[in-house]
């Protein structure tokens, strides 16, 4: 089971919690997105196996990068980070557009952990 990881958060200080949660239960985060359209031309390129994506960015935000690696693959797994006040509407529609998980911040090792593993099993 394929564990590369591309992380997409425009918080350096985020990203680095998520990478080191995620090295701790054995993935390999393959590349690290500053805003959505960062987290495609990546995702283009390194062909994750799962992004984690936060849905407040500049530029390009989580839903439209969502809806855009929707269009360039429909099986892509991702799993949107959301902080918990104001973007509850946001993280429900990104479930509705394909997210496979919500995972809230400020970043819990057991939440993102289970959601890993649910996302790559296809648990979901």
């Amino acid at each position: 089971m394929g564990r590369r990881i591309l992380v997409v958060d425009d918080s350096v200080v985020a990203a680095q919690q998520i990478t080191a949660v995620l090295q701790a239960v054995g993935c390999e985060v393959v590349g690290h997105a500053k805003n959505g359209a960062e987290g495609l031309t990546l995702y283009n390129r390194l062909r994750p196996d799962l992004v984690m994506m936060d849905l407040v960015m500049p530029m390009m935000d989580g839903l439209q990068a969502l809806r855009a690696l929707r269009g360039l693959n429909a099986e892509v797994k991702v799993i949107v980070l959301s902080s918990l006040g104001g973007v509850e509407s946001k993280a429900t529609e990104a479930l509705r557009m394909g997210a496979v998980a919500v995972v809230t911040k400020p970043i819990e090792a057991a939440s993102v952990s289970q959601a890993v593993e649910r996302a790559l099993e296809g648990k979901v």
